[in-house]
């Protein structure tokens, strides 16, 4: 294919055009590209079909179990008996009302709703020794770790509601400086986690070693998620705040309906993704707001070995009504989707920063491998991002190049009615494999502002642009 990087804003009309006609003449076409009212009504099938958690009409106020809300009383009992009660007694409703919640991990129990009321804050200990060790997982890999700081574990119905605080406490003295970056609050000579990571990929997930043995925690230096439900049924997760992540915020693993609604996540710490569902199924996130360290919204599917040992693709994710901020991308796929992705559906947000790398984002590489197929995203406005509008890399490696053998597929992103202001280095950037393209690319009604270069294009067949504008030029096929 022929890479037309080479033509920014500065180009001529003609020569765009020109390499437009000549990439579009040797694209192999794909039938019924029109079809997108039918793609479309897929979304309203899964939302129909999502089962919100039901509660029976009791409240267990955690300050009749022994809470103190003084900002100094370690809490995680008396939120344990809480809980206990509640899910005794049929499920209900777990009140925290206002004040300040000094707590170790809060673990839910069937037909909870942990409630954090207007004006209470929950402030999770930043004592390490309090987290006990559960199975979790840690950049796609499955392990024993530090617990996340809300867990639960094959629960169903279960929510975390209300208009207060969920901090974690994590800066750069808590937590962060485990990334190893001097940004975070590393010093040389300081524990970071680069060996436990190794030894948890190297030495223990390509070698097939259990879960079950894969041990870490205290003496290790893998931070814990925030908010995990795993190998859960109809989950809620509706109008909290949460702010200083020790690591990813939200993130559903293997577990089906799942609500995340009018959350706002405020959190830039390393690695402090917004919201990641993985080997996860019909998930909806509305509503939300988004200004993190790393991506908004990444959907992912497990890492290498781990995630084809597993092999439960992440599909039928739904992203509303949402606004992006500060980010590595607003929606993403990947990196980690060694079980593939599909019918992901993307309408009505807002994406802008000046600190916002990317609006729609897919990753891979050939180690990773995996599939991502039947990406839909309609009604976004741009205000401003760095690098991309629409990014799709398959040779992507944060810490070099990283090659395996397992090409990745990508196939079918359907992007309509994007209006964007300032799309910084390139509408559209693909970089994929001669050998096994991305397929079947289409921009409908789309208008890009203020590129450097129009697109850079290597390893893609079948890019189309129906009434697409870019640089004030007229994209013709």
């Amino acid at each position: 294919m022929i890479d037309i990087s080479m033509f920014g804003r500065k180009r001529t009309g003609l020569m765009v055009l020109t390499a437009v006609l000549l990439f579009f003449s040797c694209a192999e076409k794909k039938t019924a590209v029109d079809d997108w009212a039918v793609n479309w009504a897929k979304r309203d099938s899964i939302v129909a079909n999502i089962q919100l958690p039901k509660f029976k009409n009791q409240e267990f106020n955690v300050m009749d179990y022994g809470a103190v809300a003084d900002g100094s009383v370690l809490n995680t009992e008396a939120i344990a008996e809480a809980i206990k009660a509640c899910n005794a007694a049929g499920g209900g409703k777990v009140v925290l009302p206002a004040g300040k919640y000094v707590t170790g991990p809060i673990h839910l129990l069937d037909n909870v709703n942990l409630e954090i009321g207007e004006g209470a804050e929950v402030l999770f200990t930043t004592d390490k020794s309090l987290f006990p060790l559960v199975h979790t997982s840690y950049e796609g890999t499955e392990l024993m770790n530090f617990s996340p700081l809300i867990y639960a574990k094959d629960k169903k119905n279960i929510a975390i509601t209300g208009k207060g605080v969920l901090n974690g406490q994590a800066n750069n003295e808590n937590w962060w400086p485990w990334c190893g970056n001097t940004k975070y609050g590393w010093v040389e000579g300081d524990p970071k986690q680069h060996s436990s990571l190794k030894k948890l990929k190297e030495d223990m997930s390509e070698k097939g070693v259990p879960v079950a043995d894969r041990i870490f925690g205290m003496g290790e230096f893998l931070r814990p998620t925030f908010i995990e439900p795993f190998g859960c049924e109809n989950v809620l997760i509706k109008d909290v705040t949460i702010i200083n992540a020790p690591f990813w915020v939200v993130h559903p693993i293997k577990s089906n309906n799942v609500v995340v609604d009018g959350i706002t996540v405020d959190s830039h710490g390393p690695n402090n993704d917004g919201c990641d569902p993985e080997y996860a199924k019909n998930v909806w996130i509305k509503n939300c707001v988004f200004n993190t360290g790393d991506d908004c919204i990444a959907i992912k599917s497990g890492r290498n070995e781990d995630g084809r040992r597993v092999n439960i693709p992440s599909e039928n994710i739904v992203v509303e009504d949402c606004k992006m901020i500060d980010g590595h991308g607003g929606v993403v796929m990947g990196s980690e989707i060694s079980a593939g992705v599909r019918n992901v559906f993307v309408q009505n947000c807002q994406m802008d920063s000046p600190n916002l790398d990317r609006a729609i984002r897919i990753k891979t590489n050939t180690k990773r491998g995996g599939f991502v197929e039947n990406v839909y995203v309609r009604n976004i406005n741009v205000g401003q991002v760095k690098e991309a509008v629409l990014k799709i890399n398959l040779h992507y490696g944060i810490y070099g190049v990283q090659k395996g053998g397992f090409m990745p597929k990508v196939s079918n992103v359907y992007l309509e009615n994007i209006a964007v202001d300032n799309g910084g280095k390139y509408g559209v950037l693909v970089n994929g494999y001669e050998e096994s393209p991305v397929k079947n690319v289409f921009l409908k009604n789309v208008t890009i502002k203020k590129v450097d270069s129009i697109y850079s294009l290597s390893g893609i067949q079948n890019l189309e642009f129906i009434n697409t504008t870019i640089n004030g030029e007229l994209i013709q096929n």
